[in-house]
């Protein structure tokens, strides 16, 4: 019996220290996982890390490529283009112009009620449309007609406070937001479509002559009094109501700036130069790609999985189509490495783009003490449940890295271009005053984001410059912008 006994508990113990190295195994094997997730975001922190001394240098390498592309064509990866505006809104712009914004598969007609010096914006108001899919593949002339109509449509309902004074055409601000080549303030060619249309006979063609010969087919009296990009229309939207406005970045989707360059300073405008002694510079930036940019692993697959591998890299690090994919990239490594969402990979984190930026935000921008935002999200949008409060402050972690990176960058940028507009230094009378007209999703609802931003290019400008830095939120640059673009280019300027 004694023998039995003895035998129960050596088996029982043995069986209590087999439970027990097992339990011991299980938490050396987790501590071991959370240790390999910690070292992945580690090491992704070290390499995205933007010390001022390597914005500084970015900074460098964008004033060396806005040199290199105002010299010649095709002499930068920034296209730097001549966007033919010489005459910036003063603000004292008075009348009714109109805008046709066509910014891919909806386009927008607006008209705005200006008041003459110091009035503003009296009155705005516009239509929507979208353009049917058979349309987009189509003729040029049977997309334009149907742009005419439109606009035919949305000028016969206007009220006759808006008519204008007999003699005198309308005149409309148009912006095209396709690659063209510019010829002039309102003619341009058509390079190549993109955003799903596919119009062959409109390529190498004007696009404003082809919208001028279906607005008179329908016996809509009114002009083109600019051709616009939305970047250089959040410049004009901008110094409209501050005359201090001399560049203009959206970050939104997709990232670009535009700024007022000194017509001297720029070597491939051939011809007289303007009266105004001033030309707005479309910088195309996102195309702009540096040595100094730090790029990971995951920018590097990502750009090679897109549709356009070696082109737009610093949008790709900056603007929000990205950010939120970056995110899923990174979360993908660690739940395959370290099982971070348990021991299978989440199906849906396997899927591109599905973490979309303004997701990331929501999650980034959580106060709730058990980050229930988070939670919500990962749940919602990749079906991960009953993740750990430690799992879910790593998340918020690495939205932080990823968004750090692209504001402190785009800040660099903006640095860039005031280091070539030669404004980085004081001068004797104190500093000039800088004010960037900012617009984009991106920029204007995700405040960390935007925040981080504005607080690392007044650092990057040092103390005494730091006053003379003014960030101006600048709405609609595509609509309200293209209509100021019509007015200061109106050619009944004159008279008024």
């Amino acid at each position: 019996m004694k023998k039995a006994t003895v035998g129960a508990v050596v088996v029982g113990t043995a069986v209590a220290v087999a439970v027990a190295a097992l339990i011991m195994r299980h938490r050396m094997g987790k501590s071991s996982k959370w240790a390999r997730a910690r070292g992945i975001l580690k090491e992704f922190e070290e390499k995205c890390a933007t010390p001022d001394g390597k914005l500084k240098q970015v900074a460098d390498a964008m004033t060396v490529e806005m040199h290199a592309g105002l010299a010649s064509e095709g002499g930068s990866k920034l296209k730097m283009l001549i966007s033919y505006v010489d005459n910036l809104p003063t603000g004292d712009e008075g009348g009714v112009f109109y805008a046709l914004d066509l910014g891919g598969t909806n386009f927008r007609v607006l008209r705005v009620q200006l008041g003459g010096k110091d009035g503003g914006i009296i009155h705005q108001e516009f239509a929507e449309a979208s353009i049917p899919p058979n349309l987009m593949v189509g003729t040029s002339e049977a997309l334009f007609d149907y742009i005419a109509a439109e606009l035919a449509k949305f000028v016969a309902e206007e009220g006759e406070e808006f008519h204008p004074p007999p003699g005198r055409q309308r005149e409309l601000g148009f912006t095209f937001s396709f690659p063209i080549m510019q010829t002039s303030i309102n003619s341009g060619t058509l390079i190549r479509w993109t955003k799903g249309f596919s119009i062959d006979d409109t390529v190498g063609k004007d696009v404003v002559a082809e919208l001028t010969k279906a607005m008179q087919k329908r016996e809509i009296d009114m002009r083109v009094s600019a051709l616009v990009n939305d970047t250089v229309g959040t410049l004009a939207g901008g110094r409209f109501t501050n005359k201090d406005v001399s560049i203009a970045v959206i970050l939104g989707t997709g990232t670009n700036a535009a700024y007022v360059e000194r017509a001297q300073a720029i070597p491939k405008l051939h011809g007289p130069l303007p009266k105004s002694g001033e030309m707005v510079i479309n910088m195309e930036w996102g195309n702009f790609r540096s040595s100094h940019l730090p790029l990971t692993e995951y920018d590097h697959a990502m750009d090679t999985d897109s549709l356009n591998p070696g082109e737009q890299i610093f949008e790709k690090i900056c603007s929000g189509m990205y950010l939120g994919e970056i995110l899923r990239r990174v979360l993908l490594r660690m739940a395959e490495e370290a099982g971070i969402f348990g021991e299978e990979v989440p199906p849906k984190l396997k899927n591109s783009f599905i973490l979309r930026t303004p997701e990331m935000s929501a999650m980034h921008h959580d106060t709730s003490s058990d980050l229930r935002v988070v939670g919500d999200k990962l749940k919602d949008i990749l079906e991960i449940s009953n993740t750990s409060l430690k799992t879910r402050r790593l998340v918020v972690e690495l939205c932080n890295i990823v968004a750090t990176r692209g504001a402190r960058l785009a800040a660099a940028g903006i640095l860039g271009i005031i280091k070539k507009m030669g404004k980085d230094t004081p001068r004797e009378s104190g500093p000039e005053k800088i004010v960037v007209a900012m617009d984009g999703g991106l920029y204007e609802h995700y405040t960390e984001y935007s925040k981080c931003l504005e607080n690392t290019l007044v650092e990057l400008l040092g103390k005494e410059m730091a006053t003379s830095i003014v960030f101006k939120h600048a709405n609609d640059g595509s609509g309200i912008g293209a209509a100021l673009l019509a007015a200061s280019n109106s050619v009944y300027v004159e008279d008024k």
